[in-house]
């Protein structure tokens, strides 16, 4: 196995490390404390092309592939969780998905848009009764002369309140079960949909909320795929987007890695950095193996897909709840050995 970088994904990685530190880093706190949402950063985020790495330059991405997809969410995550949310939004949820089930005619409409997030993005699958088991939502989207009728209400959906297209999951043939479940693109300012504001306790930059959907009329061409195909869809896009979330998780961890050195390596006790107490240096080590080994995880799930092997979900859940307990593990210890008042405010 080649554990080391190619110059390509060197450079990719570099780029957005000093975006991360330059732009993001000094007003993360300030944002998620005031609850700002940053659309002039997601923008140059856009230009940069940190959505467009899964995307074909014909439809104004890089295709870079998963790792790059991973180095970029990595590394925001790593200045804020809050913002690196915005790569599943525009590129792994939204774009790639249309890129892998839409038409020709969708692909030009919306691919493009979200890539340089011109246009905001959000995918619509979780309701009030239907978390895990998605398969017993309860939207539905019937079939009325040219075209559909949506009705229901999705919830804890990032991006809703800012997103100006969402793919929204309903059933246009309930007794069909998993096969009446279908996919649509939808603008998320037509007549009979709103947006209620959902207020989280933290992630405060990367908005939520519920999706009301009233008597919303769909043209046949907002359908994603063809009638029936939404499950398998929502169940193939899933693995992609959870890569994201393990490499968002790896970012955070060695964030707070990065805040512990910086912290022990400052303080002083007895006269000497307490960086050179066996007892933080043990922690150190812990914390510092347990994000190596969720880095290489999250990128071999991310080189299996570029090498072709995309149905990796075994390979990429190991990535995602691996990443997942380490970044919680991480934090708790750091909390551990500092005292309250010492805590760095500023970890993502």
């Amino acid at each position: 196995m080649n554990f080391k970088l190619s110059e390509e994904h060197e450079a990719i990685r570099n780029m957005a490390r000093n975006f991360a530190e330059k732009e993001i880093m000094p007003v993360a706190d300030e944002y998620d404390r005031q609850n700002i949402f940053p659309r002039d950063m997601i923008k140059k985020m856009g230009e940069l092309g940190f959505f467009g790495t899964l995307i074909p330059e014909e439809y104004g991405g890089t295709d870079t592939g998963f790792l790059a997809m991973c180095l970029v969410t990595e590394e925001i995550s790593r200045a804020s969780s809050s913002i690196r949310g915005a790569i599943n939004m525009q590129c792994v949820g939204t774009a790639y998905n249309i890129l892998k089930n839409g038409s020709e005619e969708q692909k030009q409409k919306y691919i493009p848009a979200l890539v340089s997030a011109k246009k905001l993005g959000c995918f619509a699958i979780t309701e009030a009764n239907s978390g895990s088991d998605v398969l017993s939502m309860k939207t539905r989207a019937i079939p009325q002369g040219d075209g559909y009728i949506l009705n229901g209400v999705k919830t804890w959906i990032s991006y809703a309140p800012v997103a100006g297209v969402g793919i929204i999951y309903a059933y246009t043939n309930p007794e069909a079960k998993s096969k009446g479940l279908s996919a649509f693109i939808v603008e998320m300012d037509k007549p009979g949909i709103t947006v209620r504001v959902l207020e989280k306790i933290g992630s405060h930059s990367f908005p939520t909320g519920e999706i009301s959907l009233e008597d919303v009329r769909l043209p046949k061409e907002s359908i994603l795929g063809g009638p029936g195909d939404g499950a398998r869809i929502l169940f193939s896009s899933l693995p992609d987007t959870r890569l994201g979330c393990a490499a968002g998780a790896l970012g955070l961890a060695q964030a707070c890695l990065d805040k512990s050195i910086d912290y022990c390596q400052k303080r002083e006790q007895f006269g000497v950095p307490i960086a050179n107490f066996q007892m933080n240096q043990a922690v150190i080590a812990e914390m510092a193996t347990l994000i190596e080994a969720s880095r290489l995880l999250v990128y071999r799930a991310a080189l299996q897909k570029d090498d072709g092997f995309k149905g990796n979900v075994l390979e990429t859940s190991y990535a995602k709840y691996f990443s997942a307990n380490v970044v919680v593990q991480v934090p708790t210890w750091l909390w551990k050995f500092l005292e309250p008042t010492d805590i760095p405010v500023n970890i993502p």
